[in-house]
């Protein structure tokens, strides 16, 4: 069934426009009076409170995922003006669109109404569980999003209700932000449901995909063990598997709610996204493939041809998420969904993190994951590490480039590179970048301009 907690956005959304009000603290706005508590009386009330924190990721990921995650990599280039080139030159600015963070923070805020007033709802029953599990990883996934971004960020778990309450916040130690993220997801991860039994086992929070989420934190803390738990718990899940062709392959993007799907955000012909402006609207798409990403490619690679059209010197789109030979002219919005987290995706940093512990029999576990995607894409297994090594320089490389190959344009270079600690040597050559504090956004000017506890990233002040 496709996307049905959209259908229950029409039920509440005039109540989140009165008190989903964290955007409005960090902007000094005035706190609504509205009672959330009011609104939380039924069961079928804390169900729409949730697909509400669905929606707001909606408006979150639309565009961002691609502006966040790509945007000052290496994989993407683009011929047009405005924030896809203020991205890739690296003169990011706190006027910077994807330097806003308000709707990171409307989806929390959501989710700390519902993780406050659901409980009320089931009394001692526990009845609600599941539902404050997706809520607490849906507020993990803003968070995680927020500290990769702008490192420290205001850590808010309780919703805003009364003019009493600080509304000038300050921001919380990243540290501290990881430890809570990883608190929401082990909660999710206990109580989620295993399985709804249908298409929303892909864009709404199972056990599964709270592990999947879960993954992505230890690799990006460096605890290894942790990863490599969470990551069989993914791998062991039979709601997931790997698709075996290249069309298969094609569809997880172009058809959603593939096997090897994790967790999508989810569109439809109502609820739509920016993927086409993005990648695909003949000369005015805002990224295309770049030259180095275009000659990272081994020979033989099947997805090449599903990524862009290889018969042209300058491509001007990029097929993944629309289908292969996609009209380059057609402006119309997107309605497929984003993939965020995806079985390949988990396996490739379950190889990592073997890597990283090291020892014989971790090294060939880990060489063993790397060829089950290295040989559905068409390329040579590699027989030994001393092969990969001798083709990328070492395992983590060569781990790393499969990476950026088989995960391409889906939001995952720009993180990876900052998480291996590649950034600066990769993009310097490229754009400039030289100083660790670079690495983060700028906090946004209007958060600025009426917050006075708020202080600017130190790189931009």
């Amino acid at each position: 069934m496709k996307l049905q907690y959209i259908k229950a956005i029409g039920l509440i959304g005039m109540s989140f426009m009165m008190f989903s009000c964290t955007k409005k603290v960090l902007e000094k706005s005035p706190v609504s009076s509205f009672s959330a508590q009011d609104f939380y009386k039924t069961p079928s009330d804390a169900q729409a409170g949730v697909y509400g924190i669905y929606d707001a990721a909606q408006s979150v990921f639309r565009m961002n995922f691609a502006y966040w995650g790509e945007g000052r990599a290496d994989n993407v280039k683009t011929a047009q003006s405005g924030e896809g080139l203020v991205l890739m030159q690296n003169n990011l600015n706190e006027t910077a669109s994807s330097a806003n963070w308000a709707a990171l923070y409307s989806m929390i805020s959501r989710a700390n109404f519902a993780v406050k007033y659901i409980p009320g709802v089931y009394g001692n029953e526990g009845g609600g569980a599941q539902l404050i599990g997706q809520a607490r990883a849906l507020r993990a996934l803003a968070y995680f999003y927020l500290v990769r971004i702008w490192g420290d960020v205001p850590l808010i778990t309780e919703p805003y209700t009364s003019t009493e309450q600080d509304i000038f916040v300050t921001k919380t130690k990243k540290e501290l932000v990881l430890d809570q993220i990883e608190e929401d997801l082990k909660f999710a991860a206990a109580n989620c449901v295993a399985k709804f039994n249908n298409s929303n086992d892909r864009i709404m929070f199972t056990s599964g995909g709270a592990n999947a989420l879960l993954t992505h934190v230890y690799m990006w803390r460096k605890k290894y063990s942790e990863a490599l738990a969470t990551s069989e718990l993914v791998l062991n899940n039979s709601l997931y598997g790997l698709v075996s062709s290249m069309d298969d392959w094609s569809k997880i993007f172009t058809t959603s709610y593939s096997k090897e799907s994790i967790f999508e955000v989810g569109y439809n012909d109502t609820e739509t996204n920016s993927l086409r402006v993005l990648y695909a609207i003949g000369s005015y798409a805002i990224y295309t493939p770049s030259e180095k990403f275009k000659s990272s490619y081994e020979a033989g690679d099947k997805r090449i041809s599903y990524l862009y059209d290889t018969t042209l010197v300058e491509p001007k789109a990029i097929w993944k998420f629309l289908g292969k030979g996609v009209s380059d002219e057609v402006s119309t919005p997107s309605k497929q969904n984003i993939v965020l987290l995806r079985l390949a995706d988990i396996m490739l940093l379950r190889a990592e993190a073997l890597n990283a512990i090291g020892g014989a029999d971790n090294i060939s576990k880990a060489l063993e994951l790397l060829n089950k995607i290295r040989k559905r894409a068409g390329v040579p297994e590699f027989a030994s590490d001393t092969e990969a090594i001798e083709k990328y320089g070492d395992l983590e490389s060569a781990i790393l480039h499969e990476r950026s190959v088989e995960l391409a344009f889906e939001g995952h270079r720009w993180f990876d590179l900052v998480r291996t600690g590649k950034a600066i040597s990769t993009m310097g050559p490229i754009n400039g970048l030289s100083d660790e504090r670079n690495l983060v956004w700028p906090i946004f000017i209007d958060v600025l301009n009426k917050n006075p506890n708020m202080v600017q990233n130190e790189y931009y002040r």
